[in-house]
């Protein structure tokens, strides 16, 4: 689902996309034909078990350098902007065979096991580690994008975020939800122990089509007065509409994070215990400990949760906050931020700088709020490009001005102040603008080893975008006027 997601996003803004998959599910095949999405079989192999060393090799249904071929060949009609790819039996000698098919590509992973050659990561988990998890495993120039800011998730719900406050604690609608095909019926047990609760809320359970007890479930659910929803195209809707949810880890933690639903959430895999433990350690989730049957885990951390609201409230805001729903933005704006070109301003572009500089949106988080006059702007312009030790630099994509940042150097320290070109055509950009000027300034200036950066208390998203380019806060300055 986060690859059609990102695909819809990319086709939404003319973008042409091609899905190459083999053994692809027949309900995932109908759901790409009903998308109107472009797809290209792999033909299926016949070999059995691990073809190399990785964890997951099994998994791919050939080898890896055959695999690169006929994906290779499956794209050989055109150029292509990008390569997405998105398996865990993949590492850098899939990525380095299939760089012929494209000038860039994107990995998504968030198992860190393996070594990529990649331009860009994708690992939208939240992590405590996250920060170190892929040190040594991509190349340097690697752009990484870590944490759940970049969760592709579809936009119903932002839209729905948008109309819904965060959970007052008080249990009224509970949703089951384990995934599409929940193999081993999680969804029974969760059913077995909410029944054993006699609640008086009600009670949504989701299942897919291809769900193996699915005749089991839905009599289950007649039985007990849940209500079924099969296959549902509203899982959005059901989720904003819920006090409490119960279900397993993966994309749907941050679905559910972004509508604000506290959810007790169970690992069934291991690539999901770090995800589920970490989240839960940072109060997005909560997470029984295992060792326990599911069903009366279950039966009894909801009776202890419903006995907490305080506990549900506190989630429910923890978890909005983390999450915002702009990840699949922010993540197409860095497929675009490749080519994010950084140069000094020189006098020809004094001009624009000024304009710039006294827009309304640039000098509402600027220290100096009033209009600068022309002369003024002159004298500052022609003293900065004289000091060696103030860098001025202005961010270009295709010829196109994305942003200006300055850097005024102290010693091995520099104060770095940044602003997007006030058009509205690059929304999310200011992050990766900020990290290409950083690398500007690592390359042309190594007397610099620390950057700090000042922020009006009123400005959030300046302050947000510090902090998720991992700037730590130092001191903190209160101002009173008299």
């Amino acid at each position: 689902m986060r690859c059609l997601t990102l695909a819809e996003a990319l086709r939404h803004q003319g973008a042409q996309v091609r899905f190459v998959s083999r053994n692809l599910p027949q309900h995932l095949l109908a759901m790409l034909g009903a998308k109107g999405m472009e797809f290209t079989p792999l033909l299926q192999e016949t070999i059995q078990g691990p073809s190399d060393e990785l964890a997951h090799s099994d998994w791919l249904g050939t080898s890896q350098v055959n695999d690169a071929r006929a994906t290779s060949d499956a794209l050989a009609d055109q150029p292509w902007d990008w390569v997405v790819a998105d398996h865990y039996a993949l590492d850098q000698r899939w990525e380095s065979a299939i760089r012929a098919c494209g000038p860039r590509l994107m990995v998504i992973d968030d198992l860190a096991d393996r070594q990529h050659d990649c331009d860009v990561l994708l690992d939208a988990n939240f992590y405590s580690d996250r920060a170190t998890r892929y040190v040594g495993k991509v190349p340097v120039n690697c752009q990484l994008l870590l944490g759940p800011d970049y969760a592709l998730l579809r936009s119903e719900f932002k839209t729905l975020r948008a109309q819904i406050a965060q959970r007052s604690g008080e249990v009224t609608k509970i949703l089951v939800f384990f995934g599409g095909v929940d193999a081993d019926n999680h969804t029974g047990l969760a059913i077995e122990a909410l029944v054993s609760l006699h609640l008086a809320a009600q009670v949504d359970v989701v299942i897919g089509a291809q769900h193996p007890y699915r005749d089991t479930v839905q009599q289950a659910c007649h039985e007990h007065g849940f209500v079924c929803h099969l296959q549902t195209p509203h899982i959005a809707a059901l989720m904003a509409s819920a006090d409490l949810a119960i279900g397993a880890g993966g994309t749907a933690v941050w679905e559910r994070c972004v509508l604000g639903l506290p959810t007790i959430s169970l690992c069934l895999a291991a690539n999901q215990r770090q995800q589920i433990k970490d989240a839960a350690e940072a109060g997005l989730l909560y997470a029984p400990a295992d060792g326990q049957s599911i069903a009366h885990s279950i039966a009894q951390h909801t009776r202890l949760l419903m006995e907490n609201p305080a506990l549900l409230k506190l989630i429910s805001a923890t978890a909005m906050q983390a999450v915002d729903g702009r990840g699949t933005t922010r993540v197409i704006a860095a497929m675009a931020s490749g080519g994010i070109d950084i140069r000094p301003a020189n006098a020809g572009d004094s001009k624009q700088l000024f304009e710039w500089r006294n827009h309304p949106t640039i000098r509402a988080v600027s220290r100096q709020q009033v209009p600068i006059a022309w002369a003024e702007h002159v004298l500052w312009f022609d003293s900065v490009m004289r000091d060696n030790s103030r860098v001025l630099l202005i961010g270009s994509v295709a010829n196109e001005p994305l942003g200006v940042v300055r850097f005024d150097a102290a010693g091995d320290l520099a104060e770095v102040s940044i602003y997007l070109v006030p058009n509205g055509k690059h929304l999310g950009q200011g992050r990766h603008l900020l990290a290409c000027a950083e690398q500007w300034l690592k390359k042309h200036r190594p007397d610099v080893q620390h950057i700090r950066a000042s922020v009006l208390s009123e400005n959030r998203a300046s302050s947000q975008l510090f902090v998720r380019s991992n700037y730590k806060p130092q001191t903190i300055i209160y101002q009173k006027d008299l």
